[in-house]
């Protein structure tokens, strides 16, 4: 199974945002024991570099990746430090094409044609759609569908367990959120809510998907 298809198995892609590394192999093993194996670590803070290598070398169950890339030498240097995929919330080609020679995922952020058009000439089949709340969540997704049939989403930004159902839809390839890592659970070190939200939110994407 590849990178892009375990990420579409399991659907949900949490946004970590971690102060302190010390806390991202509980953090992972805490979402990971819901049902989430995925973990997005972002790169907003200097926790997040040592953060990604810390669970990929502690976590063989989990995958991690780098979110917020917004350079290409913070995304070599997330790569560097674990990262199995890359994340960044625009189209960037130095990125783009820097993480296709290396054979890493990236998904980089498209919210308008012309960017998505971009992307499938540099042979992408899913993007990142951010913020989705801002830019027309899931009823933008569809209408983009159409002139863009191939093309599947991430969206990220204003989902929910309250919307996530929402977003279960063949135009999606998984949906990522900061509402499956609460920073305060984190900083407050509740595993147990961390994974209590993550099961949740499986729960949600199991039943729409059979549905």
């Amino acid at each position: 199974m590849t990178v892009g298809e375990r990420i579409g198995k399991t659907y949900l892609v949490p946004v970590v945002v971690l102060d302190d590394a010390a806390q991202a192999v509980d953090t992972a093993r805490a979402l990971c024991a819901g049902g989430v194996d995925i973990v997005e670590i972002t790169l907003r803070t200097a926790a997040g570099l040592p953060s990604i290598a810390a669970v990929a070398k502690n976590c063989p169950d989990v995958l991690a990746g780098a979110g917020t890339v917004l350079s290409l030498d913070a995304c070599k240097k997330a790569i560097d430090n674990g990262a199995k995929f890359i994340v960044s919330p625009g189209f960037d080609d130095a990125i783009v094409e820097y993480c296709q020679k290396q054979k890493i995922d990236v998904f980089p952020g498209c919210v308008t044609p012309t960017e998505i058009t971009r992307a499938l000439n540099a042979g992408l089949s899913v993007v990142k759609f951010f913020p989705a709340n801002v830019y027309g969540g899931i009823k933008a997704i569809k209408a983009l569908s159409g002139p863009f049939p191939h093309l599947k989403f991430v969206p990220t930004g204003g989902v929910d367990l309250g919307n996530l159902a929402d977003y279960i839809a063949p135009q999606i390839h998984a949906v990522g959120g900061g509402w499956l890592c609460d920073k305060k659970l984190v900083n407050a070190r509740d595993w147990p809510a961390l994974t209590k939200i993550a099961a949740d939110s499986r729960a949600v994407v199991e039943q729409h998907r059979q549905g």
